[in-house]
């Protein structure tokens, strides 16, 4: 007989994780299936850990060549990839250990098998030996994560190339780079390398990097990378790829010209696809829109007892949202298992942030000023210029700003975007005050200490403040005597 509970949990990523101790912890039978040879998930095996790792080392090599600027002088050193690689290794495996433990402890049970639905309540177990069991549950949370897409051209698969899983199994650097994509992954990796002495090049199809930031805030990223060397096409569709000896050739074309890239190694970083495979979907009944089953803001799929979080559903694909969509689809599933009634969390994207660790780092928050132009929703915009703040300036960190978005009548804060120094730290401030709805008067009224950088977020709320300020005096004062209209 199958073992019955009351909500069961496909994947052990952030997300996954999060709903089995959500519901485990709201008294439900929880069981979490993961199949992955390696338990901690993308984001501590091969995400957002190991990027960042190796982030920091190029960074400080970057600050070391630049000390000269404050009076320093340092002795000749060299990077040493293979050690920058193990420091990586060894932080990851720490993490890695440290979720291990919190996945074999919880309160629920951990099965280590490959599952594919039979029925909306039942799902066909494989453990790694080939054996088969089967596993029952009142409610399901699907969390398989994602996949690296596949190449946009099929002679890539032929002639080889890196993506973000084989990339930090490398021991020696290339010569040279061409990063294929223009997101997160593809701007950090580009500027780790470049760092570190290779010749990068990145190839973009869209017309700019980083589609989910505003223009303004992409385009001084775009200048940075190029000022450190790294080549960059947007607006490129690639056509062929081929190899000759230890050479890797790309020819592609842009703006209607011919190009032909050659390189000793290409860097696939054009995105992640849902994990679908293997799942069997249809037998549950689960409606797919494109590449993602459909979910509403219950994280519930089409199938009253099936919910879905994370990268699966292909929504936001940052770790902290899939942490909040695996609470409320853990929850959820929970109440509905349990019999204490109908799902009643809901994810709120009010707040959705996002950081890009390059430098400038990048971070955005709420809505985009491009967003708010296309809905023709009426905005006050602020900008304030790293160049023109003193703890900027003494840092020697000037290029960039921060720029804050509001409503006219009250002056809510409704969006923000920073390119600049520590910009995945100053976003957290503006989250906080979102979150309890403040104004841009409200900002600017927090006192902050001096010199400081946080405090460049008060000016452009002064600014702002001023303005609603002045429209609310006019919209209060009485008609003019010229305007009145004639008495007959």
């Amino acid at each position: 007989m199958e073992p019955i509970f009351d909500v069961a949990v496909i994947g052990g990523g952030s997300a996954g994780f999060a709903a089995a101790r959500t519901a485990a912890a709201l008294g439900a039978r929880t069981a979490l299936v993961e199949g992955a040879e390696r338990l901690g998930g993308l984001c501590i095996l091969a995400g957002c850990m190991p990027t960042k790792a190796l982030l920091e080392a190029s960074r400080r090599w970057h600050a070391i060549r630049e000390v000269d600027q404050f009076g320093l002088q340092a002795q000749p050193i060299r990077p040493d990839f293979p050690a920058i690689m193990a420091r990586m290794h060894r932080l990851v495996s720490e993490f890695a250990a440290d979720r291990q433990k919190e996945l074999t402890q919880g309160d629920f049970q951990l099965i280590r098998a490959h599952a594919s639905f039979l029925d909306p309540n039942q799902v066909a177990l494989a453990d790694p030996d080939g054996r088969k069991s089967f596993l029952r549950a009142r409610a399901f949370v699907i969390a398989a994560g994602s996949r690296v897409s596949h190449p946009p051209l099929p002679e890539l698969s032929e002639i080889g190339f890196w993506d973000s899983n084989t990339v930090l199994h490398q021991t020696q650097l290339p010569k040279s780079l061409i990063v294929l994509g223009g997101g997160p992954v593809a701007v950090e990796y580009a500027q780790f390398f470049a760092r570190l002495g290779v010749d990068v090049r990145l190839v973009q199809r869209g017309p700019r990097l980083l589609k989910r930031f505003d223009s303004d805030l992409t385009g001084v990223l775009e200048e940075a990378l190029r000022d450190e060397g790294i080549g960059l096409l947007t607006s490129a569709s690639l056509v062929s790829a081929s190899r000759s000896g230890e050479e890797k050739r790309l020819r592609l074309v842009q703006h209607g010209a011919v190009h032909e890239l050659v390189a000793e190694e290409i860097f696939l970083a054009a995105g992640r696809t849902p994990a679908l495979e293997g799942l069997h979907l249809p037998a549950a009944g689960i409606e797919i829109d494109g590449r993602a089953p459909l979910v509403d803001c219950h994280m519930r799929t089409s199938v009253p007892n099936l919910f879905a979080a994370g990268d699966f559903v292909g929504i936001e694909e940052i770790v902290h949202i899939a942490v909040l969509q695996g609470e409320v689809a853990g929850e959820n599933a929970a109440r509905l298992a349990l019999g204490r009634g109908a799902p009643s969390r809901q994810m709120d994207y009010r707040l959705t942030m996002e950081v890009v660790f390059t430098e400038p780092e990048l971070a955005r928050l709420g809505l985009t000023e491009e967003r708010a132009h296309q809905s023709s929703q009426p905005l006050l915009v602020a900008r304030y210029r790293f160049a023109d703040h003193g703890k900027a300036l003494l840092r020697g960190t000037t290029r960039g700003f921060v720029k804050l978005l509001a409503e006219p009548e009250r002056g809510e804060l409704l969006g923000a975007g920073i390119v600049g120094p520590e910009a995945s730290e100053l976003i957290h401030e503006l989250v906080a005050l979102f979150s309890f709805h403040a104004t841009a008067e409200d900002l600017a009224q927090l006192p902050h200490y001096h010199p400081t950088l946080s405090e460049i977020l008060t000016y452009p709320a002064e600014e702002i403040a001023r303005n609603v300020a002045v429209s609310q005096h006019q919209r209060t004062l009485p008609p003019s005597p010229h305007h009145r209209p004639s008495i007959p």
